[in-house]
């Protein structure tokens, strides 16, 4: 294929079938530094790699304005999100998420909340016959993560909720019913807080002083005007369903722990260097996010390829994270990786690359990390017994999980 043209035919419909293995299959059949292709009509090239990772992070190549699709916006990021921003209205507003989600002092605040609510959750699943650990985790997710924010739990209690978060990431990336579900899971909770938002500014309902949605209410745009109500819902949603996206990481932990056993036993010893360690692997062995895009801000060249501008730009999460000339051995679980070599961490991207205080890079990775070391090291020291299920996970759903969720029994708290 002539790498300076697209080709004519459109990768939408293999993407929705292959999952995460499309866009590494596809660099595998057509190599080099940009791969070419078409989705939903539109030209589109992948990167992949550290210096693919810089080129696409830098706002002069890559933009977010007008890139995200639709359907991503109306279940995962929602309209008006941080990640739909750029230039100085991105970086305001990224600058308050920073404020809450990388000091480490609330970072340590919010795994102390959700590991009350995990300490309090296991001893009610002790009590029932299943546990589906992966629901389990969400609803604990869910209430630590209120009781941090000062969001207070809607009249219908933490378990819809916490269903309604895990639908806006499920969906996202498929058609059909779970795409359906997003959507209406994302409505019904803007709504919700908006209201939540105007009774704080309005002095109706207060919030307590300097808690994480007080300041998303009260935050000033680059305009000097407060956020729309519904808006400033999504990015207290956006604090919010990150953290409860997490149950995921819990599921392929206690995964790794079945496979490999010893994982479980090291874990359980509470070593905290080890804990990092494994959260880790975690992140970048299983599927996570697929790619992350943009569209290109002008006429490119990347390693000598032109990119014409408006071009979709993709940036390959899951094949860099498996890549054989970055990780030896990328498929098996090996936390000592980043025990022998911690700055190889530098080129994870399960959540994108670069500068989260400059760039589009999440700026709760250090959230993520944090609760699923402490999670990790409280699952290992839980006893249960793990029945007949499907623990078998398909890389052509998105988002990938356990068939079976992972579901636990005659579970018995330490």
């Amino acid at each position: 294929m002539d790498r300076r043209h697209h080709p004519r035919w459109d990768s939408t419909l293999p993407l929705l079938a292959r999952g995460y293995a499309w866009l590494p299959d596809l660099r595998r059949r057509h190599p080099g530094p940009v791969v070419r292709t078409r989705l939903a009509g539109r030209p589109a090239v992948a990167l992949h790699g550290p210096e693919a990772v810089r080129f696409f992070y830098d706002e002069r190549h890559v933009e977010r304005a007008g890139a995200l699709p639709e359907p991503v916006r109306s279940t995962l990021f929602g309209h008006g999100a941080v990640h739909s921003l750029d230039g100085p209205v991105h970086r305001l507003r990224k600058a308050m998420f920073l404020s809450l989600l990388a000091d480490p002092a609330r970072v340590r605040a919010l795994v102390d909340e959700v590991g009350a609510a995990w300490d309090a959750a296991a001893d009610d699943w002790a009590g029932r016959p299943r546990v589906v650990l992966l629901d389990a985790a969400a609803r604990v997710l869910t209430e630590g993560v209120c009781r941090w924010a000062g969001l207070p739990l809607p009249a219908d209690g933490v378990g819809p909720l916490a269903a309604d978060l895990v639908a806006m990431v499920d969906g996202f990336a498929t058609p059909g019913p779970r795409h359906w579900r997003g959507r209406l899971a994302r409505r019904r909770r803007e709504a919700w807080i908006a209201g939540i938002v105007t009774g704080a500014r309005d002095g109706s309902a207060p919030l307590p002083a300097g808690c994480p949605v007080e300041r998303v209410a009260l935050h000033r745009d680059a305009d000097g005007e407060l956020l729309e109500p519904r808006v400033a819902a999504v990015e207290v949603l956006n604090l919010v369903r990150p953290t409860v996206a997490v149950c995921w990481f819990v599921a392929f932990a206690a995964h790794a722990t079945h496979r490999w056993p010893h994982t479980r036993e090291a874990l359980a010893t509470g070593d905290p260097a080890y804990a990092r360690a494994f959260a880790q692997e975690v992140r970048r062995f299983y599927p996570f996010a697929p790619f992350v895009g943009g569209r290109a801000a002008a006429d490119l060249t990347h390693r000598g390829e032109p990119i014409a501008a408006g071009t979709t730009v993709l940036l390959d999460l899951y094949g860099q994270n498996h890549d054989p000339e970055l990780w030896p051995d990328p498929y098996a679980f090996r936390p000592e990786r980043f025990l022998e070599r911690p700055q190889d961490v530098g080129q994870l991207v399960p959540q994108g690359g670069g500068d989260p205080g400059s760039g589009h890079r999440c700026p709760g990775e250090a959230v993520v990390v944090g609760l699923l070391e402490d999670l990790s090291v409280r699952l290992a020291r839980l006893e249960y017994v793990l029945p007949a299920q499907d623990l078998a996970i398909p890389l052509g759903r998105m988002i990938a999980r356990p068939r079976s969720g992972f579901v636990i029994e005659a579970v018995r708290a330490g």
